[in-house]
């Protein structure tokens, strides 16, 4: 009640500062105190209260006390919990006038609306990306920068966005909570099971004016119509070549540069791009996940496994023994 009758009963005795709740105060008062604010033991980040790094605290020990009542999913605060609980209330008062689809706050259609209209009022001063929402931006900005704020604590691998970790750590628990009402499928992600969802209603959101393929994303289409235009936006610096999408032109400067930033774990080679990396640590590991289904061979890359398979098609043809399996003419 104390917003709506402007009250603000806490005040300051150091100065004329004056405050709606005690904790703001409590807060305000360690700068006339010199008293260190809470602070993380483990990452060193502080705080304005006790209870909010209690809070924090959770994401390094993994803790998670708040569970819903609906499915059994588990959170570390009760804020969490709430913004969860919207997916079992089937109330959502909110709907969007171009495709009916709910939600249950004005923000969140808001949001939404920002797809219809194509509108990304985000751009990055880096690239020609822009985004939804400022956050989305801010993550963005950590691709450039190199920052990886968030990490695993199961094996040490980090990550520029909160919810990149959040998906990472379910390939350690092996859990894939999102299954797929339509076939047996089940995903690690929300976004994962409404993309793949499209796959079976066809509702893409973005249309090609070319060819009529539909995309789940307006980035995804306007990636694809490049294709159709010829457009080549990302120009090299060191020679002429031109690129229709960043990330070509980033793996292409590496050519110039020489540089090979994906060192191996075990011999520390160096790498120009991670899949290269990928392929040869299993030469470490010995892990060949690629299997031919008529004799069991394994193999380290894909590649390997098609050229293999040729074999047994040619065999196929050739070998005597299977004569009977082909028509006569």
């Amino acid at each position: 009640m104390i917003i709506h009758t402007m009250e603000i009963p806490y005040h300051c005795r150091q100065c004329d500062k004056t405050f709606s709740r005690n904790s703001s105060l409590k807060a305000h008062m360690r700068i006339h105190t010199d008293e260190k604010p809470p602070q993380c033991s483990v990452c060193d980040k502080t705080f304005t209260r006790e209870s909010f790094l209690i809070s924090h605290m959770r994401i390094h020990t993994g803790e998670k006390p708040y569970r819903c009542s609906h499915c059994g999913k588990k959170f570390a605060g009760h804020y969490n919990l709430k913004k969860h609980m919207v997916i079992h209330d089937v109330e959502k008062p909110f709907k969007c006038n171009q495709c009916d689809k709910g939600f249950s706050s004005k923000p969140q259609i808001i949001l939404h609306m920002l797809i219809h209209t194509e509108e990304r009022p985000y751009p990055c001063s880096q690239c020609d990306k822009a985004f939804l929402s400022n956050g989305n931006l801010k993550e963005h900005m950590r691709t450039h920068t190199g920052e990886k704020p968030y990490k695993c604590n199961q094996c040490d691998k980090s990550f520029c966005g909160k919810q990149r970790l959040k998906s990472h750590m379910l390939i350690h628990t092996g859990e894939r909570p999102y299954p797929c009402s339509q076939c047996d499928k089940v995903f690690v992600t929300n976004t994962d099971l409404t993309r793949h969802k499209v796959t079976h209603t066809k509702d893409y959101l973005f249309i090609c004016n070319y060819c009529e393929k539909g995309f789940f994303r307006h980035g995804e289409l306007t990636q694809h119509m490049r294709n159709h235009t010829g457009e080549r936006p990302h120009q090299c610096s060191m020679c002429d070549k031109a690129f229709s999408l960043i990330g070509d032109l980033k793996r292409h400067s590496i050519t110039h540069t020489r540089e090979r930033p994906f060192k191996c774990n075990f011999c520390d080679k160096g790498f120009s791009r991670n899949y290269h990396l990928k392929i040869h640590t299993r030469n470490h590991t010995g892990e060949r996940p690629y299997q031919c289904s008529q004799c069991n061979k394994t193999f380290t890359k894909k590649g390997n496994l098609i050229t293999h398979n040729l074999i047994h098609t040619r065999n196929n043809v050739i070998n005597p023994k299977n004569s009977q399996n082909i028509p006569s003419i």
